[in-house]
C-alpha cells in the first residue's frame, strides 16, 4: 500500500485544482462555524475572541501530526491564552473543551445513526448506533450540568460552586449546538466534493459516514498522532466499502492534509493579523503622536 502511494505521487494532484480549493475554503469556514460555537460556551465577560479561537482550532490540528490523540487540547489552551487580550483562565477553557466535544458528539449523533442505516458490514454499523447512542448521553450530561451545578445541596462543594456561574445555559449550548453542527455539514460538503474529483464516488451517504469514522477516531483518549489515527479510519471506512486500498489511503491522507493546510492557514492568519497591528500600533509617527500628547494633572 505504501509504495503504490509512492509511485503515484502526492494525492492531492490527482484531484481538479479548483474542486481541491474549493473543499480547502469550505474547511476553513468550518473552522469559523466551530470557533463561533466554542465562543458560545464561554461566559459573555469571558469570551475569547473568534480569530483567538479559530487559530487555536487550526495550530491544533498542525500539531496533531506529532502529539498523541488528545494532546491537541493542550496547543489550543496554550495559543488562546497566549493571544493578546485573552480574559479567561486555564479551567475555564479546560471546562468549555470539554463541553465543546460533548456538542461535538450531540452534532455527529444525527450523522451517526443515518450512517448506521445505510448498508455496511455489522461491526461499522455497530460502531456507528454506538456513536449515536453516545450523542443522545452527551446531550443529556450538557442539559443537565446548569441544573446539578444550581442544586443549593451540593453549593456546599468548591467544585459547584465554581461551576454554578460557569455551567453553560441550555439556551446557548442549542445555538453553539447549531453552530458546530453547521461546522460538520460543512465538512460532509468538502469530503463530498474530493469524492467526487478523486472518483472514487458521488455520494453523499460515504462522505458522512467518512466523516463520522475521523471523528470516532478522534475520540480516543490516548493513541497514536490524532491525523494519523484519522487517516487510518478513514482508509478503513473507504476499504470496507468497496474502494481499492491504495486509493482509499490516497483519498483519506489527501482530506488529511487538506484540512492540516486549511487550519495552518487560519493559523498563520490570524499571526500574520496580531503582528500587523502590533506594527501598525508601534508606527514612528504613532509614537511620536502618543509622545507628544499633553500629560494632564489633577490637583485635589
Amino acid at each position: 500500500m505504501g509504495r503504490s502511494l509512492v509511485h503515484s505521487g502526492w494525492p492531492l494532484a490527482h484531484g481538479n485544482p479548483a474542486v481541491v480549493a474549493g473543499a480547502g475554503l469550505l474547511f476553513a469556514l468550518a473552522y469559523g462555524f466551530k470557533a463561533y460555537g466554542w465562543r458560545r460556551l464561554f461566559r459573555k465577560t469571558e469570551r475569547p475572541g473568534p480569530l483567538a479561537l479559530a487559530a487555536a482550532g487550526g495550530g491544533a490540528s498542525l500539531m496533531g501530526l506529532a502529539l498523541p490523540g488528545r494532546f491537541d487540547e493542550m496547543v489550543r489552551i496554550a495559543i488562546v491564552r497566549r493571544y493578546p487580550g485573552c480574559p479567561v483562565g486555564v479551567r475555564g477553557l479546560c471546562l468549555t473543551l470539554v463541553t465543546l466535544g460533548l456538542l461535538d458528539t450531540v452534532a455527529l449523533a444525527p450523522f451517526a445513526l443515518a450512517a448506521a442505516a445505510f448498508p455496511n458490514p455489522p461491526a461499522v454499523r455497530a460502531g456507528f448506533i454506538v456513536v449515536g447512542l453516545g450523542g443522545i448521553g452527551a446531550a443529556a450530561v450538557i442539559l443537565l450540568l446548569p441544573r446539578v451545578s444550581a442544586a443549593t445541596r451540593l453549593a456546599q462543594f468548591r467544585l459547584v460552586s465554581w461551576l454554578a456561574p460557569r455551567a453553560t445555559p441550555w439556551r446557548e449550548a442549542v445555538r453553539a449546538w447549531g453552530l458546530v453542527a453547521t461546522s460538520w455539514l460543512v465538512r460532509v460538503a468538502a469530503i463530498f466534493l474530493l469524492l467526487a474529483t478523486f472518483g472514487i464516488a458521488l455520494s453523499i451517504p460515504l462522505a458522512v459516514m467518512f466523516i463520522c469514522a475521523g471523528a470516532a477516531s478522534a475520540a480516543i483518549p490516548i493513541g497514536p498522532a490524532g491525523a494519523a489515527t484519522q487517516v487510518a479510519a478513514g482508509t478503513t471506512l473507504l476499504v470496507v466499502s468497496g474502494v481499492d486500498a491504495p486509493k482509499a489511503l490516497g483519498f483519506a491522507l489527501a482530506a488529511q492534509a487538506l484540512l492540516i493546510f486549511s487550519g495552518g492557514a487560519i493559523f498563520l492568519a490570524a499571526v500574520a493579523w496580531r503582528v500587523g497591528l502590533h506594527a501598525w500600533s508601534f508606527r514612528p509617527r504613532r509614537a511620536s503622536r502618543l509622545v507628544r500628547t499633553p500629560v494632564q494633572v489633577y490637583s485635589r
